[in-house]
């Protein structure tokens, strides 16, 4: 018995760490993956999700996009839905590449039904160090 409860203690604290801010997800796929484009939106809820802000297998590491939200709403904005929304908005207009003010925005690769923080392999791979 005493197994069996360290194994669920075990798996339970493999599994939640890799529960995104699910308010944050939530106004994203309500912004952007509304069946409109359907291609972005089986992508974006399927394959994607946690990757549309994060990369590799630690939720710590977020990839350009999530790094951009990340400079304006955190963990303390997740019944804030306005702000939410207005940051998804203002993240849009961002160059997805900071380095190069001509890169399509974060806003234009969503519209292409592109990821905004890379391709799916790319996010999936972990970070350089």
């Amino acid at each position: 018995m005493l197994r069996r409860l360290l194994a669920l203690m075990v798996v339970a604290g493999v599994i939640a760490p890799a529960v995104a801010f699910p308010p944050f997800q939530k106004q994203f796929l309500a912004k952007y993956a509304d069946g409109t484009d359907e291609a972005f939106t089986k992508l974006a809820k399927g394959d994607a999700k946690c990757f549309v802000c994060h990369q590799g297998k630690s939720k710590k590491n977020r990839n350009p996009y999530g790094q951009a939200l990340a400079e304006l709403i955190g963990k303390k904005d997740q019944k804030d839905t306005d702000k939410i929304v207005a940051a998804l908005e203002e993240v849009a207009k961002k160059p997805s590449n900071p380095k190069d003010s001509k890169s399509p925005t974060f806003g234009e690769l969503i519209e292409e039904g592109k990821l905004p923080g890379g391709d799916l392999d790319a996010v999936k791979a972990e970070p350089a160090k």
